[in-house]
């Protein structure tokens, strides 16, 4: 929880910043860009899982499993505090049955103790069921199609539960072998639909490829998806990608979808992200927040040109095998329109509804960062081009009265993207502080005096504990004052303990994921851009 109320007003100011420092780091950022165009971003629990229980034949089999057993919780369940803990626990669980089940904890170069497994799976079947205990679908957190990957890995345990059951295993005992998983009433209910679909060949929202393992042996390569033409992968995704290929042996190796499995698990070692590639979601988040905050660095044409070729009549998605979507495309469109080569932002309105915009057609909820981010580039675009006004202006004022209306009493905002209030509350008081007018002025105001009022003892902000990713977001809200005249003298003090505190950590990116995938995950680049961009500030 973080802590309430006046602080003192510290030591004074904090030691100047080197620039040279910190414009060594941004450049080493953006040529990284480059150099890693799938993107960085953290492994994920719930996608290794996947992978163990259906490629155990792919390269790091064994290293998979480590990583599994080694990020295993105390109280036996994997992933972030409360509800978000259920996707990746289920996976893993699900994914320490199958080893035992199918004997790949033995094969293929892995040699995992089968005690260790059971212990494993044992204390997971336990964890599972108290975070299943009379939960209530809406204290699950929004993230994408969680009804249905919870409803098909509790199916999968169950099946996996049932034939121990019928071929004991010394290595479990009586009492886990006979449990069954319940899931909230209603969450499965999409799964059949879905898997006749696939299984007859027919289209199937685009949304949902991200996630399709959820089908089963329905997603056996079935006619409905193909891979992607660059990267060979399924949706974006490891998992979906390795329940395309089947649960046979190994394909050969040109396979493109098989390539896309080895270069993602090359990434870590074994364990593997939750989307991959994200190219364009990271150049456009990284490239946008240095420029906007100033920091000097030379964007190579490259990217540039990568970012104003992604934009098609829909917009763009975060990379290959995602649908298109509102929120990469105005981050695009900004950072396009700050790189001084704005591209019409018309694929935007087709995202318009309303009273605000969606990010993307049929969307199940709303997102305050997809709004924000729409009210940049629609305003940064009208800085190039006044003429456009008449056009575009409606649909900022829309979008910036949404999110006046959508601030909590106490002055954050929180979105559907991101663990966090301050990433949420960085979007929406930026973007409302330069194009939401003078009727913004004060939710910006009340959006300042959160964050004043929520900084920890030590200088840092955080939702969990305090974090360099929360605590640069925190001080961009209260920098983003700054070519206004002098920040008053509480925002002045809180900037300087932040920003002691994050020159005095090692390491920006040491977690926690925060960030809603089905997954949580950090996408490092972005997060030390957005460090960076916030230090540059505070010097």
């Amino acid at each position: 929880m973080s802590v309430q109320g006046e602080h003192p007003a510290g030591p004074g100011p904090a030691p100047a910043v080197p620039v040279s420092d910190l414009a060594e780091r941004a450049r080493s950022v953006v040529t990284g860009l480059l150099e890693a165009p799938w993107g960085r971003v953290s492994p994920s629990v719930y996608e290794t899982g996947r992978l163990v229980a259906l490629a155990p034949w792919l390269t790091g089999h064994g290293e998979r499993l480590g990583h599994l057993l080694a990020a295993q919780r105390p109280d036996g369940a994997w992933g972030a505090p409360g509800a978000y803990a259920l996707v990746p626990t289920l996976s893993a669980t699900d994914a320490l049955l199958t080893a035992l089940s199918d004997g790949s904890a033995q094969a293929n170069g892995a040699r995992a103790n089968g005690e260790a497994l059971a212990r494993g799976a044992a204390r997971g079947l336990d964890a599972l069921a108290a975070l299943l205990d009379g939960l209530s679908a809406r204290a699950v957190p929004d993230m994408p199609a969680v009804e249905l990957i919870s409803a098909h890995l509790a199916e999968r345990i169950n099946d996996r539960l049932a034939e121990f059951g019928n071929h004991p295993r010394p290595e479990l005992g009586l009492r886990h072998v006979r449990t069954r998983l319940r899931v909230p009433e209603g969450w499965d209910a999409g799964l059949g639909p879905i898997r006749s679909l696939l299984s007859a060949g027919r289209p199937v929202p685009a949304k949902l490829v991200h996630a399709l393992e959820i089908a089963g042996a329905a997603a056996h390569r079935t006619a409905s998806v193909r891979p992607g033409p660059r990267t060979g992968g399924i949706g974006a995704s490891p998992a979906a990608t390795a329940a395309w290929l089947g649960g046979g042996g190994p394909p050969p190796p040109a396979d493109p979808a098989r390539r896309f499995l080895e270069a993602a698990v090359a990434q870590h070692g074994g364990p593997v992200p939750c989307g991959v590639p994200i190219t364009v979601f990271e150049r456009a988040w990284v490239l946008s927040g240095l420029l906007r905050a100033g920091v000097p660095v030379s964007v190579p044409p490259e990217l540039t040109a990568s970012l104003a070729a992604s934009i098609g009549t829909s917009g763009t998605p975060a990379g290959e095998g995602l649908p298109a979507d509102a929120d990469t495309t105005s981050v695009a469109l900004y950072a396009l329109a700050l790189l001084g080569r704005p591209h019409e932002p018309e694929s935007l309105l087709q995202y318009e509804l309303d009273d605000r915009f969606c990010t993307w057609e049929g969307e199940q909820g709303a997102s305050v960062t997809t709004n924000a981010h729409i009210l940049d580039a629609f305003g940064e675009f009208l800085k190039h081009r006044p003429d456009a006004r008449a056009r575009y202006a409606p649909s900022m004022v829309k979008a910036a009265h949404w999110l006046q209306g959508r601030q909590h009493p106490d002055g954050s905002w929180t979105d559907r993207w991101h663990v966090s209030p301050y990433y949420a509350t960085a979007c929406a008081a930026l973007a409302l502080r330069h194009f939401g007018g003078i009727a913004a002025s004060g939710n910006v105001r009340r959006a300042e005096q959160w964050v004043i009022g929520s900084q920890r003892a030590d200088g840092s902000w955080g939702w969990w504990n305090g974090t360099a990713e929360e605590t640069a977001h925190a001080m961009l809200v209260l920098l983003s004052a700054a070519g206004r005249g002098p920040l008053p003298h509480r925002a002045r003090a809180a900037v300087a303990r932040a920003r002691d505190w994050l020159l005095g950590l090692t390491d920006w990116t040491d977690g926690p994921a925060l960030w809603h995938d089905k997954d949580l995950y950090l996408p490092g680049a972005i997060v030390e851009a957005t460090v960076l961009s916030a230090l540059h500030l505070a010097r």
